[in-house]
């Protein structure tokens, strides 16, 4: 019988370089300025390959040299080095919302430097996908330093490779929207579900846990599941989609599935902003309270099966009311045990609307440098 591939194998010296490389980006990214000592130091790579490693990282433009610093002993002073972080720009872009789709400039360190928007009104197939491009392009177009990729955020089941494979509220089956915006911009295209980069945002930016579900309410209504740190995304990529979970025995609205009762027709923001209005000023926090309680209903057993630290929602603000989470965290207790799962807190995400343009950048940083 013949080794395996992985028992056998040996990493060559381009795989070392490449992480070390990533190492020293990282260590920056956390730590802020560092000399060239101290770096070698803190990561375990030799003095004389540190060396090379940030000539080379000064000459791509991604470090930039700080100016000395003097010890407290008798050495002699040490250069600073630090990341460059507008040396390079990303591109974040956010298609969720029902209204406009939302694009930024980012610094490396995650920095809104401009935004960007394009109406979503009435913006369905091919005509959605063509101003999602468009955004795309005039933002790379607009950028004064070059561009290390551009990261969007869609609803719907995305593959890894960037395919749209099912997104129905914006009329998409099998849209390759990762080389639709690489061929419009000449930028790589990193393609992601919405409450995914949302999650990965909580977890690079924010206040998360490690283990969190962060349920994502816009155009329609998803999960993010983080656990040990990483998204979860399953076997066929759909890992929560619960907006075509039925929230409920009563028989509800029509959905764009075909399903009655669905979460999203209950939840999602068209669908929630057109019952308070419907309602009237007086009754919003009553509907918002109802929703909530339909939410959950639909988390109690995935808390149940992933055990998270805490529930994160995320979404418009109106939306994401105290009369929303409050109903969604006694729905959860009430129908879970609290011996197990009496932990779970449920919350507001602090990251706003901007969750999803920082976790496309975070998903930019992650594919293109290797940084999380």
């Amino acid at each position: 019988m013949g080794r395996s591939a992985t028992a056998g194998s040996k990493l060559l010296p381009e795989d070392v370089r490449r992480h070390n490389r990533t190492l020293v980006l990282q260590t920056l990214l956390d730590a802020g300025p560092r000399s060239r000592a101290d770096l070698a130091r803190e990561t375990g790579i030799t003095r004389v390959t540190m060396s090379d490693l940030v000539g080379d990282l000064l000459g791509e433009g991604l470090l930039r040299e700080l100016g000395l610093r003097t010890g407290p002993g008798p050495g002699k002073p040490s250069m600073q080095v630090d990341i460059d972080r507008r040396s390079s720009l990303i591109v974040g872009i956010d298609v969720s919302d029902h209204v406009v789709f939302r694009g930024a400039l980012l610094s490396l360190d995650g920095e809104i430097l401009v935004r960007a928007t394009r109406s979503a009104e009435g913006a369905n197939g091919a005509e959605a996908l063509r101003r999602v491009v468009e955004l795309a392009a005039d933002l790379v177009d607009s950028s004064p330093r070059p561009v290390l990729g551009i990261g969007v955020a869609t609803p719907g089941i995305v593959d890894d490779r960037g395919l749209v494979l099912s997104a129905p509220n914006l009329g998409w089956t099998g849209v390759d929207l990762s080389s639709s915006v690489r061929a419009a911009t000449g930028v790589p295209c990193h393609v992601a579900n919405d409450a995914d980069l949302a999650a990965l945002a909580e977890r690079s930016i924010g206040e998360s846990a490690a283990d969190i579900v962060l349920v994502r309410i816009g155009r329609g209504v998803g999960a993010g599941i983080l656990l040990d740190g990483r998204i979860r995304h399953g076997s066929a990529s759909s890992a929560g989609e619960i907006g075509h979970v039925i929230a409920g025995a009563d028989d509800g609205p029509l959905c764009i599935c075909g399903k009655r009762g669905c979460l999203e027709t209950w939840l999602a923001a068209p669908r929630l902003t057109a019952a308070i209005a419907a309602a009237g000023a007086g009754s919003a926090e009553a509907v918002l309270s109802s929703a909530g309680e339909r939410l959950g209903l639909v988390l109690s057993p995935v808390i149940a099966a992933l055990d998270p630290d805490e529930i994160v929602v995320n979404g418009p603000p109106e939306l994401v009311s105290d009369s929303l989470v409050e109903a969604t965290n006694r729905t959860i207790h009430a129908r879970t045990t609290d011996a197990f799962h009496g932990h779970v807190a449920v919350r507001r995400s602090t990251l706003g609307l901007d969750a999803t343009l920082l976790g496309a950048a975070a998903r930019v940083l992650e594919v293109e440098l290797g940084l999380t």
